[in-house]
């Protein structure tokens, strides 16, 4: 039996990686419409519209919209939108408006020709101090820590633990119910790619699967200024801080290679 056929992933072949790059370029270019848009004053319900009109002018599905969860209303919208101490998972609305030294996280999701693609990012509105500025920066640098990492012959938890060490070594937690994903015809594939990795055996299930090429997958740190500890709002997705620590989220969609891997959700 075939090791994906046992380990639930899916090795893409080069075809099928091909229409994950365009479904990322899709992804990349509402991304690049929500930054243009992000001012004081705008609204992140505003910022979902865009969203939902790049991917249907691209003939793509969002994947995030009717989302189902166990005991939760199917999630409403094209993107999830974050402010400030919020961390994942938060619901646009024509009430949140963006204010002058706000940071915001974007994460858009789609499918185009049967397969996915999914990343995020975080800035800032209008002008914010370096202090936040060096949240956002070391949690983009973490991503692409991790990316560095995703090379043969590693296994997951190399790429677990280079973000893990690189993010705390700067001063910042990771949050660690929330992970990166196997990204295919589905959004939420195996392998599961945490942020951290636990020293001894991890009771979460995770898989230490290692890597082989045709692999695809997210990548998204998700750091705290503060302590780790989450909690969800009444709304039943919106993730914050408990302590109300700004936090920071970055995200690409990869394929793993026998050389470098392949960012696929690049413009």
């Amino acid at each position: 039996m075939l090791r994906e056929q046992v380990m639930g992933i899916h090795i893409k072949s080069a075809d099928e990686i091909a229409i994950m790059r365009e479904s990322g370029r899709i992804v990349a270019q509402a991304h690049q419409a929500m930054r243009e848009a992000v001012r004081p004053g705008v609204s992140t319900l505003e910022l979902d519209k865009i969203a939902f009109t790049v991917l249907k002018d691209h003939g793509a599905e969002p994947t995030f919209l009717g989302y189902p969860k166990q005991n939760s209303p199917n999630f409403p919208a094209t993107i999830t939108a974050c402010i400030n101490d919020e961390l994942v998972h938060g619901i646009p609305s024509a009430k949140r408006i963006l204010k002058e030294g706000d940071i915001i996280s974007l994460d858009v999701g789609c499918l185009h020709d049967g397969f996915v693609g999914d990343a995020a990012f975080t800035m800032g509105v209008g002008e914010i101090p370096a202090a936040v500025q060096r949240l956002l920066d070391v949690t983009e640098q973490s991503l692409y820590v991790g990316i560095e990492a995703s090379v043969l012959p590693h296994d997951i938890r190399d790429v677990c633990s280079s973000i893990q060490d690189f993010v705390e070594k700067q001063g910042y937690s990771v949050a660690r119910e929330y992970t990166g994903h196997g990204v295919g015809r589905k959004m939420h594939e195996e392998p599961q790619v945490p942020n951290w990795w636990p020293r001894k055996a991890s009771p979460r299930g995770w898989k230490n699967v290692p890597l082989e090429a045709g692999m695809t997958y997210a990548i998204e740190p998700m750091v705290i200024a503060g302590r780790s500890d989450l909690r969800e709002l009444s709304d039943k997705w919106t993730v914050v801080t408990r302590d109300h620590s700004l936090c920071a989220h970055f995200e690409h969609t990869i394929a793993i290679t026998d050389g470098k891997p392949i960012i696929l959700t690049l413009p």
